[in-house]
């Protein structure tokens, strides 16, 4: 399932993140000593992306109290961030609306961490087979 996620700022990238994507930054994000089961990552970053759909932002009202811990363990580790915004109604009160954020700059550092390793076992990989190869073949004649 890929989610499209529009950008508010004129000039901004409006990225793509899939559901898959926000696993790995979740599991990225966390301590190796702290390691979550790939399964749990993976049902964090559907019950999240479910909130969010096709936004970068959501207002903080549709959470229940176990939704809105599970935010800010993600707010810790970077992915999420909040915002508010001040109103004043028509009586005169001030009235603030909650918001939680993506922070697409962050997910993508995570998953680019998560790349870097890739790149690495393969660049590994490939020095390996060119080593099993005879001085000799490279040679000449």
């Amino acid at each position: 399932m890929v989610y499209h996620i529009p950008s508010i700022s004129e000039g901004e990238s409006a990225d793509i993140i899939t559901v898959d994507d926000l696993k790995v930054a979740i599991k990225n994000s966390i301590q190796e000593e702290d390691e979550m089961p790939e399964e749990d990552a993976l049902a964090l970053a559907r019950h999240v992306m479910n909130f969010f759909g096709f936004n970068d932002r959501i207002i903080d009202n549709f959470l229940e109290p176990e939704d809105r811990d599970a935010f800010y363990m993600l707010e810790d580790r970077g992915i999420l961030t909040t915002e508010r915004e001040e109103t004043t109604l028509y009586d005169g009160r001030e009235w603030r609306i909650h918001y939680w954020l993506f922070r697409k700059d962050v997910i993508t550092r995570l998953l680019g961490k998560n790349k870097e390793a890739e790149v690495g076992e393969a660049e590994s990989e490939v020095s390996s087979v060119y080593d099993e190869i005879p001085d000799d073949v490279w040679s000449r004649a």
